[in-house]
C-alpha cells in the first residue's frame, strides 16, 4: 500500500513543474521512464528519458526528450542540465520512499494526460533482466506509446516478438494518480537555468548509441 507522505506529494509537484518547464510547446500527453540502480562502492546508476506528445487536431508523432535542443534550436548542454535536475528529482522521490519506511522502487513510468498525473512503481530486478537497456526501451515505447510492430524496424521487431512469445510475468508494480493542478508554468522557450538548483557529486555520461536514443546518468555518493 502506497503511503504518500507530505514531503512525497512535494516531490510529485517538482516533477510536474520540471516536466512542463522542459517542454517548448503546447502538448497533450507525457510519458517518462526512469530507473536507479544500486551497486556496489555506493554507486547508483540509472537512465531516464520522455516523450510528449505535440497538441493538435490529430494524433502526432512523440517527440523524445533528447530530441528536443536540435528540434527548438536550445543550447544542448544546458538543456542537459535540466535533465539531469530532473533525474534528481526522481532519485529524491526515491528517497522519501525510504524515509517513509516503504518497499523501495527500481524503476518508475509517470503518465500525464488530460488533466491527470499517474505515477507507475515498478520493483523489477533491473540487475539480472533478461533484457539490456535497449531492449527494455523498445519494450516501454511499445508498451506506453502505443508503437505496434509494424512501425518497428526489423531488429525492434525481433526484440518484441521475444517479448511477445515469452514467459508471462505477473507485473510486480503499484500506480498512484492524482488530478494535475498546476498552471502557467513558463517553459523552456523563455530559457532560464539560473533558478534551479546546481547537481551535486553528479557525473552525467552521454550516450551518443542512437539506438537507445537515452542517456545514463551515474551518482557517486
Amino acid at each position: 500500500m502506497l503511503k504518500n507522505t507530505k514531503n512525497i506529494r512535494k516531490k510529485y509537484e517538482e516533477i510536474q513543474r520540471k516536466l512542463f518547464y522542459m517542454i517548448p510547446e503546447k502538448w497533450d500527453e507525457v510519458y517518462l521512464y526512469a530507473s536507479i540502480i544500486e551497486r556496489l562502492g555506493s554507486l547508483e546508476t540509472g537512465e531516464l528519458f520522455f516523450y510528449y506528445v505535440p497538441k493538435g487536431l490529430l494524433k502526432r508523432k512523440p517527440i523524445n526528450v533528447y530530441e528536443i535542443p536540435s528540434k527548438f534550436n536550445i543550447e544542448e548542454q544546458e538543456y542537459l542540465k535540466l535533465v539531469e535536475i530532473l533525474y534528481k528529482n526522481i532519485k529524491e522521490l526515491r528517497e522519501e520512499f525510504k524515509r517513509s519506511n516503504q518497499h523501495v522502487w527500481s524503476n518508475v513510468t509517470i503518465i500525464i494526460k488530460k488533466s491527470k498525473f499517474k505515477i507507475i512503481y515498478n520493483y523489477d530486478n533491473l540487475q539480472n533482466s533478461i533484457y539490456n537497456n535497449y531492449e527494455k526501451h523498445i519494450i516501454w515505447r511499445y508498451k506506453y506509446l502505443g508503437q505496434g510492430i509494424e512501425c518497428c524496424n526489423k531488429e525492434e521487431r525481433n526484440i518484441l516478438q521475444r517479448y511477445l512469445n515469452g514467459p508471462k510475468q505477473l507485473d510486480d508494480e503499484e500506480i498512484y494518480e492524482e488530478g494535475v493542478y498546476i498552471k502557467n508554468i513558463k517553459n523552456i522557450v523563455d530559457y532560464e537555468t539560473a533558478g534551479y538548483e546546481s547537481i551535486q557529486n553528479a557525473e552525467y555520461v552521454s550516450s551518443k548509441d542512437e539506438k537507445s536514443a537515452t542517456n545514463q546518468i551515474l551518482y557517486k555518493k
